[in-house]
């Protein structure tokens, strides 16, 4: 059964910095892409960053470029979502995504969120 595991949240002034975590075990394919999406309230949930596995490549939303940093750990099969200069505006849940593919399909898995409050 797969199972992702978000941690690493809390609470933190702005300016400050978080590390979140995500474990992924029981997948029975091969990682496609991981990442982290986040949800605050009452809005929808978006895109924070990913990583493509096979190739290491990285992607960012506009609003957290250059703050936040993705990074993984191969043999564990983690992904780190390094936080940095925080603002209030990105206080939210914080879900991990993992996308697999096998037998030409693709399929998404999502963790259970971390919160992450940042105060102004």
């Amino acid at each position: 059964q797969v199972q992702l595991v978000d941690s690493g949240g809390g609470l933190v002034q702005a300016g400050g910095s978080l590390r979140l975590s995500c474990a992924a075990s029981g997948l029975t394919f091969s990682i496609y892409k991981i990442g982290w999406y986040r949800q605050a309230p009452g809005k929808e949930r978006e895109f924070v960053a990913d990583l493509s596995w096979s190739s290491g490549s990285t992607a960012y939303a506009d609003s957290v470029k250059g703050r936040f940093t993705i990074s993984r750990d191969n043999a564990k099969n983690t992904v780190y979502l390094e936080m940095n200069s925080l603002k209030s505006e990105d206080t939210a849940i914080y879900y991990c995504n993992v996308v697999t593919v096998g037998l030409g399909t693709r399929y998404p898995y999502w963790g259970q969120g971390t919160q992450v409050t940042v105060s102004s």
